[in-house]
């Protein structure tokens, strides 16, 4: 069992996350995408809605994928959640499974601020995916990327290679994929909503019907 390890604020969920699950399954020949909304989070994000709510959404927008699954095992969590500890907890439960934990290029470039980081990479197999405004040269600057030649960056840039494999660790390895530049932001449809402006096409239907159920992102009087 191969199982990529896709967490997040998904807040809230859109087709550019749907999107890149869908295409690192494809690409890396993975059994299932585990979405794990993220709960309270090291860094502050003010502008966070209730986990309950984000984890509604992420649950109604991957219905009908079996390849697609939620945990909500960071939202459960007491305190703070770390990257680290999830994937430990995630390594007991699914004991004879491989694990592929998906990073955008901005999440990873912030790896070595986060929680025993070099623990992390010996833990799973870290999966660096394309975003919109990071090019893959940028990761050059990274102390995870040293054995990977510049001219590898410099191809994904250009799609003249679009997914390669390295050794990121004594024990696991590192992929760098292109996926689709759905240039589609949480964020910006946050603001679109409390603009009063429609967001059809953006996410699932069913999760902008719970948004506007539930008067989510609108502005308080």
């Amino acid at each position: 069992m191969r199982i990529g390890i896709y967490g997040g604020s998904f807040n809230p969920i859109h087709y550019g996350h749907l999107r890149t699950a869908e295409e690192v399954l494809e690409k890396l020949s993975l059994n299932k995408a585990l979405f794990i909304p993220a709960g309270k989070t090291p860094f502050e994000k003010p502008d966070l809605i209730t986990a309950a709510h984000r984890y509604n959404m992420v649950k109604l927008a991957i219905a009908g994928n079996p390849d697609f699954q939620i945990s909500g095992i960071e939202i459960k969590t007491k305190g703070k959640s770390f990257t680290v500890d999830t994937i430990r907890s995630l390594k007991e439960k699914y004991s004879d499974a491989e694990l592929y934990l998906i990073l955008g290029i901005d999440a990873f470039l912030d790896l070595p601020h986060w929680k025993q980081p070099d623990k992390l990479i010996n833990l799973a197999n870290i999966v660096i995916i394309s975003r919109p405004g990071f090019p893959f040269r940028t990761l050059s600057l990274s102390p995870y990327l040293r054995n990977v030649p510049k001219k590898i960056l410099t191809a994904l840039d250009k799609a003249t290679e679009d997914c390669i494999s390295f050794s990121i660790s004594n024990s696991k390895n590192g992929f760098l994929c292109r996926v689709s530049g759905l240039d589609i932001s949480a964020s910006n449809i946050r603001n679109l909503i409390m603009s009063g402006k429609n967001v059809k096409y953006l996410l699932p239907d069913s999760v902008e019907n719970y948004i506007i159920s539930k008067k989510l992102y609108i502005k308080q009087d």
